[in-house]
């Protein structure tokens, strides 16, 4: 793309600026199934900036699901296990745990820590599908995402990752108009929060073949994401999800100020299994991912999301990052 650096730009300027003002906004209330908000209430403020990162142009994260929940087997609390990442090097969490806390108790841990949470996940969304035939399972879905959205602004977070649902579901038509509907009627609230709804891409059968061979083009993707004509959709872009597939330099290119965040993972296509960043088994093009965000003037969040552990683990996988992306 000939502007992609100025989309970028543009696009990370206008979220920003609706971040940083998110703390004052009116948060919707829990009736977004029918795309309604039947009453509001003020918002409770997100984290004193005072306790984010330093400014830099690629930041490190790890799931809080990596993150184990003992030391020396003894079992540790929420704000401790976070602190574990802060000593292991890592610049923030992504708050992978969302359905298993309360907003003011995940509010809580994080503001004890001390240890900033930028993003909100809760991995029901495989189960909680927008794409079911069944209303019932869509409308559990954007409760589920509707408390993500919640939390992540009550924690200082800049967007909510979702896994849209599964291409087998129904016919493609079907599902897109399912799971496009569906997150039609969370737009107000992510606006109001100002948190954008990151569309992950994940080995769910939806937006290329699964089953074919690699180079395969990102259009799909790229077309879905574009046909909510809104700033508060974008991509949480997996480049070792992505690595089966196709060419992340060609995919980066395409997307453009679309990929908000990044998830980090290895993969070799020699044995098609996951493997650790950088490891000699990976043979993810990793300078080709630098040349690709270097093309768009990416700047952002990258996650990884690979088998966790104590700091120990935890530091190595925070290298293994740093190796990545030359930083």
């Amino acid at each position: 793309m000939n502007n992609a650096t100025d989309s970028t730009s543009t696009r990370r300027g206008f979220l920003s600026a609706s971040i940083a003002t998110g703390a004052g906004l009116l948060a919707v209330t829990n009736n977004v199934g029918n795309g309604k908000a039947i009453a509001q209430e003020q918002a409770k403020p997100a984290l004193a900036p005072l306790i984010a990162p330093p400014e830099k142009r690629i930041l490190l994260s790890c799931k809080l699901s990596m993150i184990k929940g003992d030391v020396d087997g003894k079992p540790i609390t929420l704000a401790q296990r976070l602190s574990l990442a802060k000593q292991a090097g890592f610049d923030g969490v992504d708050f992978d745990e969302a359905g298993r806390f309360t907003v003011d108790e995940a509010r809580a841990a994080v503001q004890e820590s001390g240890v900033f949470c930028h993003n909100a996940i809760n991995h029901a969304h495989w189960d909680k599908r927008l794409t079911s035939a069944d209303p019932e399972v869509r409308k559990a879905g954007v409760s589920n995402i509707a408390h993500c959205l919640r939390v992540a602004h009550a924690i200082g977070g800049s967007g909510v990752l979702i896994v849209v649902g599964r291409g087998d579901d129904g016919t493609e038509a079907e599902v897109n108009a399912r799971a496009h509907a569906e997150i039609k009627k969370l737009l107000p609230l992510a606006a109001s929060l100002g948190q954008p709804i990151l569309i992950e891409n994940v080995w769910n059968k939806l937006h290329y073949d699964h089953d074919a061979p690699p180079e395969q083009k990102p259009t799909k993707f790229i077309d879905f994401v574009d046909s909510f004509k809104s700033p508060w959709v974008g991509m949480y872009y997996d480049i070792g999800n992505h690595w089966k597939y196709g060419q992340p330099r060609e995919w980066l290119n395409a997307f453009g100020y679309r990929a908000v965040k990044l998830d980090v993972k290895g993969f070799s296509r020699a044995m098609n299994k996951f493997v650790d960043i950088t490891s000699a088994e990976d043979d993810v093009p990793w300078d080709e991912v630098r040349k690709g965000l270097d093309d768009i003037g990416w700047s952002g969040w990258t996650t990884a999301e690979v088998g966790g552990g104590g700091v120990e683990r935890l530091t190595t996988i925070r290298q293994q990052m740093q190796k990545a992306f030359a930083v």
